[in-house]
């Protein structure tokens, strides 16, 4: 990627710089924002200190700069940024469309560490000229990233301070490798940031690897800005600099051989901190926990000979369900896609829930979470295109996308959460109103993959946490990576576990309440299944074989999370029903208002959901269609624990119903799915999405429940 770099002079440009040449990008030009009319601004995106030498980069580094005057003014100060004429974003957009007029390039270099409210600024920048933003420094450990800095030989001084322990007559004009021991103490004691990135202090870079001469400053002054007793504020002013030839160093040389020796970490080095791989995973074969005839799951979806589709469910175009709850949270379940003249799957089921939305006085903004079930994902990116024309927005909702074994009458199946403040009416006045918080990280960067898409990694409601679907993307390079499942499982749950904590500083990977594990074959649950079980504490998660999963994944999470879920309760339990047996595993809060719970339906036997349907007369009831609705009925009662079941206000009980599907399947087996859930909702309140997939977590199970009720 050919690359622009906003540089301020300070060491996290500089070494952002570097780390984006060791991800192999090419930098091609340096951009900067100088004040307008005075040395120091009191500016939000900006660091103005020391602009005087920043021109001296250009020729040390060997590359033209562009510069561009600001008045460093942030008229629009909210977190989210929109577009605002005369605010400082608007200098940032300028110079970078400018530079788009004279050289090419595809991304932009920025140095952020912690900083929501600059990261959203230069993102929302990027979007608008379509590149890319590469923040390798976001939210790296910033005592490990200092001292990185340090050992790749950055020689920054301090130029400014503004934070309490730290003192502009002791402090100004030291090298960052001498004070360090200073800041880590300041850090323990008082929480400043030991990068700075609070704004504490701000640094210029005499010399890094990547110049060919270095900055020398022979004559400055120190002004005292605020001479607070607490935490004065003071800086250096440049007054008289010039640059000095290093000595052997060839001006010639690539900034990848300048780099050469130092420790500056690659993309991969970044996964240094996922365990050591213990056993050969080529050895994993279906017989380690399975029968020997699973199918493909390549190729049991399309006759190859003809074309023709041999094996997929069709799902009926009008079952969605869809209801709201007084507190805000609206659930829609089997919402289908399928072509309407010149009008793709996809559109056609977002226009419907557009439709459905309005008319329960919602917009599309009010989406929280969003799951596609996909006949064939290799569309993914026209699909995605064509989701991001309707979707794309500030603070989209997370979304998981898995290939099934649908027809490729009905290509799309869908299910929605979404969120609204209740009004005050009179007859809510008592019910809470939540806010919702948003992750949407575009940048690219060493922390979690960046969700250039029209999806957010993460969105709380409260107290809820609900994450996208995560496979093991690398962060730095988006490619998934190598290793097996055992790896893939290791690196997507590393992602979620950041993610979470981003979201919420106080909760973690282990606060997840319930989830589902997608792999794309039988033989890789138990790897799974192991791996999460190493991280976690009494989650339920169900394990479910699908087509195919995004980028070619094998594995991919899709999880919720509760802040307090110290606060649940977790249980066991089951009963036999004819020749069914049920089990159950199921998470309460001890208020009572969240609740989930994973039911197993199997057979001892491992009798199939199509002999059960087999044995179905439609004329007389049968003894196995009473049998599944009494299975169901015992799941929703040990979901509603607690709660009545005989008014308006009833909790809302939102079903995942996976049920394994097999070439000899027949239609009747939805049908009777289906039929169970119609004679149940004349007693409770069902969402439900029911979900043909290749297999579940044992061959004796036919059909799995992943269910939720929160009436927070």
């Amino acid at each position: 990627m050919r690359v622009v770099a906003l540089i301020s002079g300070g060491k996290d440009s500089c070494y952002n710089m570097m780390q984006c040449i060791a991800a192999g990008h090419d930098i091609v030009a340096l951009a900067n924002l100088k004040p307008q009319s005075k040395d120091e601004l009191d500016s939000y995106m900006y660091q103005s200190v020391g602009h005087q030498a920043v021109e001296l980069y250009a020729e040390a580094m060997g590359l033209p700069l562009f510069r561009q005057r600001t008045n460093g003014v942030a008229l629009q100060q909210e977190k989210i940024y929109t577009h605002t004429p005369e605010d400082e974003v608007e200098d940032l957009f300028d110079l970078l469309a400018n530079i788009k007029t004279q050289i090419e390039y595809d991304g932009v270099a920025v140095g952020a560490i912690l900083s929501d409210y600059q990261r959203l600024r230069v993102e929302d920048v990027c979007s608008r000229l379509g590149i890319c933003s590469l923040s390798y420094l976001w939210r790296r450990d910033q005592k490990e990233l200092l001292q990185e800095m340090i050992d790749c030989n950055i020689e920054a001084i301090v130029i400014k301070v503004a934070a309490l322990g730290l003192d502009p007559t002791k402090h100004l004009g030291l090298r960052i490798d001498k004070l360090m021991p200073h800041l880590v103490k300041m850090n323990e004691k008082y929480g400043l940031n030991i990068c700075g990135e609070g704004g504490e202090y701000e640094t210029f870079t005499l010399d890094c690897p990547l110049f060919t001469k270095s900055v020398i400053i022979e004559e400055f002054e120190t002004v005292m800005h605020t001479n607070d007793t607490i935490a004065p504020v003071g800086y250096i002013n440049f007054k008289k600099f010039c640059l000095l030839k290093k000595p052997n160093v060839d001006e010639n040389q690539s900034f990848r051989d300048r780099m050469a020796g130092y420790p500056v970490r690659s993309p991969l080095a970044h996964l240094m901190d996922l365990e050591d791989l213990e056993i050969d995973l080529g050895t994993i074969t279906d017989s380690d926990n399975f029968d020997d005839d699973t199918p493909d799951c390549n190729s049991i979806i399309i006759d190859q000979t003809d074309g023709q589709m041999c094996f997929g469910e069709l799902v009926e175009t009008d079952s969605v369900s869809c209801i709201g709850y007084p507190n805000g949270w609206t659930w829609i379940n089997s919402l289908t896609g399928h072509w309407v003249d010149d009008k793709s799957p996809i559109i056609v089921a977002l226009e419907k829930l557009r439709d459905l939305l309005q008319e329960r006085n919602l917009e599309l903004t009010d989406v929280v979470a969003v799951t596609l079930y996909v006949h064939d994902i290799t569309e993914f990116l026209n699909m995605n295109a064509q989701y991001a024309s309707i979707m794309c927005r500030i603070s989209p909702p997370v979304r998981v996308c898995v290939e099934i074994p649908l027809s490729d009458r009905t290509p799309i199946l869908m299910d929605v959460v979404a969120y609204k403040p209740p009004s005050k009416t009179s007859s809510n006045t008592n019910l809470p109103s939540v806010t919702r918080h948003t992750m949407h990280v575009q940048s690219i960067s060493h922390w979690a993959p960046a969700n250039i898409g029209p999806y957010s990694q993460a969105i709380r409601i409260g107290d809820i946490i609900y994450v996208a679907g995560q496979i093991a993307l690398v962060p730095g390079t988006l490619n998934i990576v190598e290793g097996g499942i055992r790896r893939q499982c290791q690196l997507s749950l590393r992602h979620v576990s950041r993610i979470i904590k981003a979201v919420d500083s106080n909760t973690q990977l282990r606060d997840v309440v319930q989830g589902i594990c997608y792999v794309t074959h039988t033989k890789y649950i138990h790897a799974a299944r192991t791996e999460w079980e190493k991280r976690t504490n009494n989650a339920i998660v169900d394990y479910i074989v699908v087509s195919r999963l995004p980028r070619n994944a094998i594995v991919e999470w899709h999880l919720w999370a509760h802040r307090h879920n110290a606060r649940f309760e977790y249980e066991e339990t089951g009963c036999c029903v004819d020749n069914y047996r049920v089990s159950i595993r199921r998470r309460w809060n001890y208020e009572n208002n969240v609740a989930a719970i994973v039911t197993y339906i199997s057979s001892g036997s491992c009798t199939s959901l199509s002999a059960i349907a087999d044995s179905l007369d439609t004329s007389t009831e049968s003894i196995s269609a009473i049998g599944l609705e009494e299975a169901f009925r015992y799941s929703l009662k040990r979901l509603l624990r607690g709660e009545p079941t005989s008014t308006p206000t009833d909790a809302i009980c939102s079903l995942r119903i996976f049920y394994k599907v097999s070439q000899d399947q027949k239609p009747i087996c939805r049908q009777l799915i289906n039929a169970t859930l119609n004679t149940l909702r004349a007693e409770y309140r069902i969402v439900a999405t029911v979900i043909p997939v290749l297999h579940l977590h044992h061959p004796n199970t036919f059909v799995s429940i992943c269910a939720l009720r929160h009436n927070t």
